[in-house]
């Protein structure tokens, strides 16, 4: 089945992964993160700001493990305590949203070509590609692996790529981030700002009459 026969008009999607396939943390999980950091429960905002501000370059590939909580903690923590922040820390994004997962594999079945486009970390690339779902990707990219993050327009021009898709315009990238979606239109691509509702998803997937 080609893409053409199994989708009218659309080649290939392009899905972002927190957000869309997978669930955004939950408190109770941040804080299980801010216990292993020694960072007080009472404090969590804070956590969460220094935790974001040497985000970009951890998943750009530009930090390592130890050289991203170096930064967040303010020290270098042990080996051991290493482990436990990572281990919080993937645990964060591995609950994937099950009616997203169905739709994907309805996908899946129809011949869809469908890449994965996501900003993580070498580790967290590493976990999710394990992931059950994973098979149903034709292919999953990750923004440490690639050296760059979105909206950088080269990350983009991998994925598209990656999708063999002629024509941008017949590429539907998916992302819970505006700012993700208005530099995939700006390439071209067709983009949905995904805001929880897998029903906004099919629909933006179903074929123009």
């Amino acid at each position: 089945m080609t893409p053409a026969t199994a989708h009218p008009g659309l080649d290939a999607v392009i899905l972002d992964y927190n957000g869309v396939i997978g669930l955004q943390p939950t408190t109770d999980q941040w804080l299980r993160l801010a216990r292993a950091a020694l960072w007080p429960e009472d404090d969590l905002p804070s956590f969460q700001n220094v935790f974001w501000n040497a985000r970009p370059a951890y998943d750009a590939g530009q930090l390592s493990d130890l050289a991203y909580w170096a930064q967040v903690l303010g020290h270098h923590p042990g080996a051991r305590r290493l482990r436990e922040l990572r281990d919080a820390d993937t645990d964060m994004w591995t609950t994937v949203d099950d009616r997203v997962v169905d739709i994907l594999h309805d996908l899946h079945r129809a011949g869809l070509v469908m890449v994965m486009l996501s900003n993580a970390p070498r580790h967290l690339g590493d976990v999710l590609d394990r992931q059950p779902w994973r098979r149903l990707m034709t292919q999953t990219l990750y923004s440490a692996r690639l050296q760059v993050c979105k909206p950088d327009p080269t990350a983009y021009q991998h994925a598209l790529h990656a999708t063999g898709a002629a024509d941008p315009r017949r590429v539907l990238f998916v992302d819970d981030r505006a700012d993700n979606c208005h530099a995939a239109r700006r390439l071209g691509l067709r983009a949905l700002h995904y805001t929880g509702r897998p029903t906004g998803l099919t629909a933006a997937l179903q074929p123009a009459a």
